[in-house]
């Protein structure tokens, strides 16, 4: 086998019939990831590599950036006004010495799907590659809105704050049919559950116009948050993301949860007690506002965020200092909260997602006790996210969700992603999906029956998650 051939990744006759035969020729659903809407309408040519692959200012691949900085690269270069050639050299530099790991095979995977460069980067090709997809970039052929089509998307779900115009999303839904894919809104609302945040108060007064309500209390937040579902749902959004990097549930009523926002709009102290019975409270109301809406609702959980202060305070956030988190309990927690809601029948369709593996058998389990007689997989174990997203943590994720319910049910794959070259990473996951599949029928854990278990392969990679967001492509 050789290089990111048409065979990599796939070590049995199985999985290269389910792959070819199958996954490759599928739509890719992105109901997760973090392009900008403004970029997809105004279709712009990014001028070289170093734009669409490193950074535009502070925006871009935070994963590409914790391995330069590993490699000893200056921030100049980075996230800095260092030259854009210069930024080039250093990356090919970085992936001279990444073996083994999953950018270095993304990163050629994306030369060759989008500039057919099947070439190894040396010093004696570096500038004749940079030169030719510099040329290739200025082409309406890798415009944004058509990189989303070369690479057969039909729906991309951005990461929206609940206070947003959606203004973009408006203008592309009226540009659906000429694109032939949609741009929808998935609701984010970190900021409105960050209470020791410094500006929360600003933000609760931003989200308070925006919704046409004064929040004074947690029962007129919910009410504003109610009027900001309405506007999304009418633009087509279908999903919600909470980004949960610690959590205790701590149940408190509504008159305690009152006195707890009063005291963060005066800035005052806040103790963890209080802090956790806010989120308690903040995501027991978003889920029930889920529920009405039929929306899905996605926790992101135990992830380090902004561990180098300094850094943080210099680059932001979203810049490359985040790790996995070790809140030993997080499942447990998360899990007390989902119990608390089913008393009320308030659990939506529910994605739980965790950066630390050690997460996955107790979610997984622990979801198989809120699944509903109407909904097909109504609770889903999140794909291997963030930092396992690589060979092993896709096949650990998939081993763990057939293992304790219905692998065939599942929704794939997601970019999470900032670059409008990322879908190979749906590639990534389908040939290590085929691989597993194909394994098990090798070891006589499952039928040699291509067709059927083509099905279930053509159902995973796009057909399940376009039932269960009722996106209706």
């Amino acid at each position: 086998m050789k290089f990111l051939d048409d065979d990599f990744l796939l070590t049995t006759v199985m999985g290269r019939t389910l792959y070819h035969n199958y996954a490759e020729k599928m739509p890719i659903i992105d109901f997760h990831c973090h392009l900008d809407p403004k970029e997809i309408y105004e279709n712009q040519n990014d001028l070289n590599l170093t734009q669409i692959w490193i950074n535009k200012g502070i925006f871009g691949d935070h994963y590409k950036w914790r391995l330069m900085r590993a490699n000893g690269v200056p921030e100049e270069l980075i996230t800095g006004e260092g030259d854009d050639y210069q930024k080039f050299v250093a990356w090919v530099q970085v992936l001279e010495k990444a073996i083994g790991n999953p950018l270095l095979e993304w990163s050629y995977l994306e030369l060759k799907r989008y500039f057919g460069i099947s070439e190894v980067i040396n010093d004696g090709n570096i500038h004749q590659i940079w030169e030719q997809t510099k040329r290739q970039l200025a082409t309406a052929q890798l415009k944004p809105r058509n990189l989303i089509k070369r690479s057969n998307v039909k729906v991309v779900c951005t990461t929206d704050d609940p206070v947003s115009d959606l203004k973009y999303h408006l203008l592309l839904k009226n540009e659906e049919l000429a694109n032939g894919f949609k741009v929808l809104p998935a609701m984010r609302p970190d900021r409105a559950m960050a209470i020791t945040a410094s500006d929360f108060s600003d933000y609760l007064n931003q989200l308070g116009k925006v919704a046409d309500v004064q929040i004074t209390n947690f029962k007129s937040l919910v009410t504003a948050l109610t009027k900001r579902f309405e506007f999304f749902d009418s633009v087509g959004g279908r999903l919600s993301d909470c980004g949960l990097n610690t959590f205790k549930f701590v149940k408190k009523s509504e008159v305690e949860l009152d006195h707890i926002l009063n005291k963060a709009r005066r800035n005052e102290m806040l103790t963890s007690d209080e802090i956790n019975a806010y989120l308690t409270g903040f995501l027991s109301a978003f889920m029930r506002l889920n529920k009405r809406y039929n929306w899905t609702m996605q926790f992101h959980v135990n992830a380090l965020r902004n561990v180098n202060l300094p850094m943080y305070q210099q680059l932001g956030p979203n810049t490359g200092f985040d790790s996995v988190g070790t809140q030993a309990d997080m499942s447990a927690q998360l899990i007390t909260l989902l119990a608390d809601q089913q008393k009320e029948d308030a659990v939506p369709k529910t994605i739980l997602y965790s950066l630390n593996p050690n997460d996955w058998m107790q979610l997984a389990t622990g979801m198989g006790n809120f699944y509903s007689s109407n909904v097909v997989q109504k609770m889903q174990l999140g794909c291997a996210w963030w930092f396992n997203d690589n060979r092993e943590g896709i096949r650990e994720q998939l081993r763990i969700m057939a293992q304790q319910s219905l692998l065939g049910n599942s929704v794939g794959m997601l970019t999470d992603s900032r670059s409008f070259l990322s879908y190979p990473r749906h590639e990534y996951f389908r040939r290590v999906l085929c691989d597993y599949l194909g394994e098990l029928v090798n070891r006589g854990q499952l039928p040699s029956d291509a067709d059927y278990l083509g099905r279930l392969i053509a159902d995973i990679c796009y057909n399940n998650a376009n039932r269960y967001f009722n996106f209706k492509v």
